[in-house]
């Protein structure tokens, strides 16, 4: 080992130390407001950063200051995250390490542990599919390997042969939950059997070993791209964060592992090789500590941030400015379903980094035959089957995205998407507000009942999504925006969700142009107008609507609303102000749907034009059933005719 990056060695380890040992004082003091602890497990942080190119993506977690600062992220910038101050990385949005920084690549974490593995792997494939001989290194503590995206990235990454180290620093306790609690395995290099994968154990405490271990493994990903699991044993030597303190520890199990200081086993060899005398030591640590706290004044010494409204609001989404393109005469007719085959052909013609990803979507083009040729037409690279895997997927394409790439992920039916809730609505749709990163990300997500097929294929779940800032819904009606909100939506650099109605798939053809085009997304359609009531609808909804109007031969606005979030607010009140009667209707169950936000905007901004009592017209309140007795009754259809008519007559 060479003099010079032992020396490197020790400036990196101190840099993190003093900084805690500051950050310590500080929150103390009540000037910080949380600290989790890295204490005594710098060597793995310093050490397998050191170990990884400038260039090269890490996922570092809570306890890993010491990848920020070997990456030599500006400190005044890092205090100013800690204050949540405007000039830290996150604008206040955020606290402690829960952002990234593209410039330094490293990709940070959010509080529910084990989504950054799934991240990992799509930037991974990336590098991968770029041939750029790179490794991406992931972090997870001992107890977050017990969640179920643990299990999922390695598995993907295995499967997918991706140039991926998964370091996992064993510390023994997960808060105050000690190893034989939290696994009931001898150690983590055993898991790797299962995964196909290639292992290694290393002394956490020791940098030397780090670094040589990691170098190591860096080397054979060169040669062949596959992943690694890495097991760092270490022990955490504070709590959990400083609330939690250490009471639950065994006596005398602090000061067993304390002899074992990495910063204290460094400092011992460059002394005894010459490599800095005791005095020089002090000296460096020193100036370490007063660019520590010339950074701190600085940071603490900056205003305040003042809220500002319209920022807060506009940064939830990425600024996209889509391009006026016009429907061509040149016309074909098409099923809902090939016309949403259509557009994503197109689109992946147009977007050539674009990669679309799912279960059964290559060879057998998806349960519902939507990616039938693709692969022979982009490869499989490009059109990926996927194991069944739901978080690690979404987590996959949004690391696909942080490298530029356009993510579309295929959720075999919409139900499914339970399975990566989670990275969807925490991590998709508060990326760009967080950093200000975006997430280029679209999942299509075969929704709906009628087609028999129960309480688990058939959910109307839009609802769910609904609610959280960030994402978008598209759920189009008809062939043409079908295609069209399809195409907008892989445009489009923030998180798009597209709900396609299984029923609509073969049932339903119209005229659509069979060049290239987009449907503005946010914008509602009126499609048939009238006077005596405005229906508030999307979907299935739409059709019902159609035929129901028209067996009653009244007049009536029509509105599809085709985008969920954002809402076309200006069309649903410029209806209602012309009708004065308003009917929503969706095939999601009563109780939360979408219809009672609408209901409530209407209330707010139309109440003086309303002539009637806002209605809705919604599915039961119970389970998709599968019988075609009970489904019937169930749809939100059987009521529409009444409730136009109570309207009416009002």
């Amino acid at each position: 080992m060479k003099k010079e990056l032992i020396s490197q060695m020790l400036q990196a380890l101190w840099l993190p130390r003093l900084i805690e040992e500051k950050m310590l004082i500080l929150l103390r003091q009540g000037k910080i407001s949380k600290w989790f602890s890295g204490i005594g497990q710098e060597a793995i942080s310093v050490g397998a950063t050191l170990a990884m190119e400038k260039d090269e993506f890490i996922l570092p977690m809570h306890r890993n200051l010491g990848v920020f600062t070997t990456r030599n992220i500006d400190l005044f910038q890092l205090f100013c995250q800690f204050q949540g101050k405007k000039e830290g990385f996150t604008k206040g949005r955020d606290r402690s390490f829960h952002f990234g920084t593209m410039k330094h690549h490293i990709v940070g974490m959010i509080s529910h542990l084990g989504p950054q593995l799934g991240i990992a792997c799509g930037i991974a494939l990336a590098e991968k599919i770029e041939k750029s001989q790179k490794s991406v290194l992931v972090f997870s503590g001992d107890g977050g390997a017990s969640e179920g995206d643990f299990h999922e990235a390695l598995n993907v990454a295995s499967v997918w042969k991706l140039p991926v180290i998964f370091v996992i620093e064993n510390n023994q306790w997960g808060l105050s939950t000690p190893s034989k609690e939290q696994f009931n395995c001898k150690q983590f290099i055993d898991k790797g059997i299962g995964y196909g994968m290639k292992t290694a154990q290393v002394d956490g405490n020791d940098i030397l070993k780090v670094y040589e271990c990691i170098e190591s493994v860096k080397l054979e990903q060169k040669k062949n791209p596959e992943p690694f699991l890495v097991e760092a044993l270490t022990f955490r030597m504070r709590g959990h964060e400083e609330a939690s303190g250490t009471k639950y520890y065994p006596k005398g199990l602090q000061e067993k592992w304390g002899i074992k200081d990495p910063i204290l086993k460094l400092e011992k060899l460059a002394l005894e090789k010459n490599i800095i005398s005791k005095s020089n030591m002090e000296k460096q640590k020193e100036e370490i500590k007063n660019n520590i706290n010339n950074a701190w004044k600085k940071a603490f010494s900056t205003p305040k941030l003042v809220a500002n409204l319209e920022t807060e609001l506009t940064d939830v989404y990425k600024e996209f400015l889509p391009e006026e393109n016009s429907i061509t005469e040149n016309k074909k007719e098409l099923r809902f379903i090939d016309a949403i085959s259509q557009g994503l052909y197109q689109a992946m013609e147009k977007y050539s980094d674009s990669i679309i990803m799912g279960q059964d979507i290559a060879e057998y083009g998806g349960v519902f035959k939507v990616t039938d040729g693709f692969l022979e037409k982009f490869g499989k690279d490009r059109v990926r089957n996927t194991p069944l895997c739901e978080s690690a997927i979404v987590g996959a394409a949004l690391g696909l995205s942080l490298k530029n790439r356009k993510a579309i992920m295929e959720m075999q039916f919409a139900d499914f998407a339970t399975v990566g809730f989670n990275q969807i609505v925490n991590n998709l749709a508060k990326l760009h507000y967080r950093w200000g990163q975006n997430a280029d990300v679209v999942i299509r997500m075969p929704t709906g009942a009628g087609v028999g097929a129960g309480p688990f294929h058939s959910q109307s779940n839009e609802a769910w999504f609904f609610h959280t800032p960030g994402l978008k819904i598209v759920y189009p009606s008809n062939p043409e925006d079908a295609k069209g909100l399809m195409t907008a939506a892989i445009e489009d650099p923030n998180p798009v969700m597209i709900f396609e109605h299984k029923a609509l798939y073969r049932s339903l053809t119209a005229d659509v142009a069979e060049d290239y085009f987009t449907t503005p997304i946010g914008k509602a359609k009126l499609i048939q107008e009238g006077k005596e009531l405005s229906i508030i609808t999307y979907g299935m909804g739409v059709h019902w609507s159609k035929k129901i109007v028209e067996e009653m031969n009244i007049s009536v606005d029509i509105l599809d609303l085709r985008t969920l979030l954002p809402l076309d607010e200006k069309a649903i009140f410029k209806s209602v102000v012309k009708t004065n009667k308003v009917l929503i209707v969706h095939e999601d169950s009563m109780t939360g749907g979408i219809g009672g936000e609408l209901s409530s905007l209407i209330n707010e901004n139309c109440f003086e034009n309303l002539d009637a009592p806002i209605t809705r017209c919604a599915s039961l309140d119970t389970p998709v059933p599968f019988a075609d007795e009970l489904e019937k009754q169930f749809l939100a259809n059987n009521t529409i005719k009444e409730k136009i008519e109570f309207l009416i007559n009002y």
